[in-house]
């Protein structure tokens, strides 16, 4: 009978227990989240939870006890480095145990265990309360304004304040519009002036282009005459020599 016997041996011996023990805390510091069974999960939350709560003091001494625990340097740095600072401000409950059924073969319940501060889900859905709070807070502030009674000789000043801004406010958009319109006339003068002058560059390189077409026209005809006259000239001599040899035959 284990009547009033309240640890867990998991079926194991001291030393094997404790071995067990060590290196799943390693595992969970090390990757913030572990799957296992609900039995182990239980147990290594005893043992981890006072482990973080070491690492809030950074010492010497803090640093070995922790080691003796552990024995993995890796998993002590990170221990002290990373997660002391994220749960500084946390006064305990480090880990959150989650259910996630029972495993095929033997029945047994299975769970995640998992660092507290490192799940980003949980931490935005426990921030969005918050924001509703506030807005309560604020729509409780108006509705206790709205419901103070207004003073009847207050509104003429109202109506009072509520015409006068509006003559300001015209004479300010007439000198604006006044403005926008000088400005806008000064843009359109000179986009004009800037279309006349492309206008005229455009003119003078047409008349460059005539000018150039003209000469390379008569050089094309100076090109074609000159051809007809050798012609001409070849011809007149071909046919002396022939009116000639009829002549030396009758002389002979």
């Amino acid at each position: 009978m284990r009547h009033n016997k309240k640890i867990n041996h998991l079926g194991r011996t001291h030393s094997h227990r404790e071995a067990m023990l060590s290196n799943m805390a390693v595992s969970l510091i090390k990757h913030k989240r572990i799957f296992t069974t609900l039995a182990k999960a239980k147990e290594l939350r005893k043992y981890v939870e006072p482990l973080i709560t070491k690492s809030k003091e950074d010492t010497t001494h803090s640093r070995r006890v922790v080691f003796q625990n552990l024995r993995d340097k890796y998993a002590v740095t990170e221990l002290f480095a990373d997660i002391s600072q994220k749960i500084g401000e946390r006064p305990g409950g480090y880990t959150r145990i989650i259910k996630t059924g029972n495993r095929l073969g033997d029945n047994a319940s299975m769970c995640f265990i998992e660092l507290v501060d490192y799940n980003e889900l949980m931490l935005k859905d426990k921030k969005a309360p918050a924001k509703a709070k506030t807005r309560r807070s604020r729509k409780k502030s108006d509705a206790a304004t709205d419901n103070v009674p207004v003073p009847k000789a207050a509104a003429p000043a109202k109506k009072t304040a509520i015409e006068t801004p509006p003559v300001e406010k015209t004479a300010k958009d007439k000198k604006a519009v006044k403005e926008t319109a000088e400005v806008k006339e000064v843009v359109a003068t000179e986009e004009v002036k800037e279309v006349a002058a492309t206008v005229e560059v455009q003119e003078e390189a047409a008349k460059e282009e005539v000018q150039e077409i003209a000469e390379v026209v008569e050089v094309q005809e100076a090109v074609e005459t000159e051809p007809v006259e050798q012609v001409v000239s070849e011809t007149e001599i071909e046919e002396t020599p022939t009116s000639e040899t009829p002549e030396t035959e009758e002389t002979k």
